[in-house]
């Protein structure tokens, strides 16, 4: 009882602090509190605080993450596991338990602040700039799962990640990552390979794309029409600020927003059940998103500040939970060296085949850096690509592509997945 609740407590209290520092230190904040909780998460996963499975152990597991406590008192009483089994067994009881429940909860919160009708409207560009962007990433996941599928663990589901990923940022890849089940190790070492690499795409972006482009493709036309951005910005500039959430109103409002989020779940949850367990949790999960998104059209939900912040936290919450199930002497294995080159196929080849359709539909160099900035990072990211392109008219199709990017990268990751999981 002691361990699950120092447990719980960690994974609870550790994200406010990182939220904290986040807003204290200009460094942290640079980082993010996503890729802290990541780093905490490794650090105490691997530095011996938690055991290790013995090798009785791991073959009872047979690649489960736990097993029920009574089973295990058996196999301990046996003498075929040892005391330090048991232990680590009732660890990954609760890290399951947390995580499980972590992004259902959050998905309807992150998606209440999303009014789609409004950003439909805002830039019919856009819509264009998104189609090519997604159909990019489509044709490379897909020949990339058909040449790494073979030497890549669960590469059906890394494969639904990665649209995931590349529509909606973290939220999407730790929703599909826990809708299609995907071991620890293998979420962990997608989501750091991309982290890498595209902050290699990020920096590419901010300095040598413009000039490249232009070389292909047409130049920004200044007959582009123009839109009041002050309101968009503003929202968007202020997506990682969480400050007013304690607050007495701020308190009595996420609490209705919260309660809300954890009705949907009961009832995601409710539905499931008339569907084969197997498909339980996808299907969960793409209620959830659809529930979330039909709600945030109503102007009594969307008007509650902060939900997306909170949405957040419970993201940094699974992220702290999910880094410190992984084991970081794999990262270093040959074996991995396979999905660090499916990611980077994703990441460029994804990059080079938007630039050709845009090639063969005459859209112009700003906007297709700017979808690709969106798609592959987040809307927060829009405003500072923009600025180094010396051109603001885009920030509305890039906030737009990334909305949009975001809402319906849950359908298209885990559908995709299912589909691909069929070769």
């Amino acid at each position: 009882m002691i361990i699950t609740i120092t447990l719980v407590l960690f994974y609870i209290l550790t994200p406010i602090l990182l939220v904290y520092l986040v807003h204290v230190s200009k460094t942290i904040n640079k980082i993010g509190a996503v890729v802290m909780a990541y780093a905490v998460g490794l650090v105490i996963g691997n530095i011996g605080l938690f055991p290790r499975a013995s090798a009785a152990f791991k073959t009872i597991l047979a690649g489960n993450q736990f097993l029920p406590h009574n089973e295990v008192l058996n196999y301990l009483a046996e003498g075929k596991i040892a005391q330090s089994d048991l232990i680590l067994n009732q660890i990954g009881s609760v890290q399951d338990t947390i995580m499980s429940i972590a992004i259902p909860i959050a998905l309807p919160l992150l998606l209440f602040s999303l009014d789609i009708k409004r950003w439909l409207k805002m830039a019919k560009e856009a819509l264009l700039s998104l189609i090519l962007g997604v159909s990019s990433l489509i044709i490379v996941v897909v020949a990339g799962y058909f040449l790494f599928k073979d030497q890549i663990q669960e590469s059906w589901k890394v494969a639904g990640m990665l649209c995931g990923v590349y529509t909606g940022g973290t939220p999407n890849l730790a929703a599909i990552g826990t809708a299609l089940d995907v071991s620890p190790n293998v979420f962990v070492l997608t989501h750091t390979y991309d982290l890498v690499l595209g902050s290699v795409t990020l920096l590419f972006l901010l300095t040598g794309a413009q000039k490249v482009f232009n070389l292909i493709l047409p130049h920004f036309n200044e007959s582009h029409e123009k839109i009041k951005l002050k309101k968009v910005i503003a929202e968007n500039e202020g997506i990682d600020n969480y400050l007013g959430m304690l607050t007495k109103k701020g308190m009595i409002q996420l609490s209705k927003a919260l309660g809300l989020s954890v009705l949907i779940l009961g009832a995601s949850f409710s539905i499931s059940l008339l569907v084969p367990k197997s498909s339980q949790m996808p299907v969960i999960i793409l209620l959830i998103t659809t529930f979330g998104l039909l709600l945030g059209t109503l102007k009594s939900i969307s008007s509650i500040e902060k939900t997306f912040q909170m949405g957040m936290y419970f993201i940094i919450v699974f992220s702290l939970v999910v880094s410190s199930m992984a084991d970081f002497r794999s990262m270093f294995q040959i074996d991995f060296l396979h999905l660090f080159m499916y990611v980077a196929l994703a990441v460029f080849g994804s990059m080079i085949v938007h630039v050709f359709l845009s090639y063969l539909f005459k859209v112009d160099s700003d906007t297709t850096i700017i979808t690709i900035c969106a798609l592959t990072f987040s809307p927060l990211f829009v405003p500072v690509v923009a600025a180094a392109l010396k051109n603001k008219d885009v920030i509305i199709t890039g906030i737009t592509t990334g909305i949009l990017g975001y809402a319906f990268g849950n359908y298209l990751g885990v559908g995709l997945a299912y589909f691909l999981k069929g070769f």
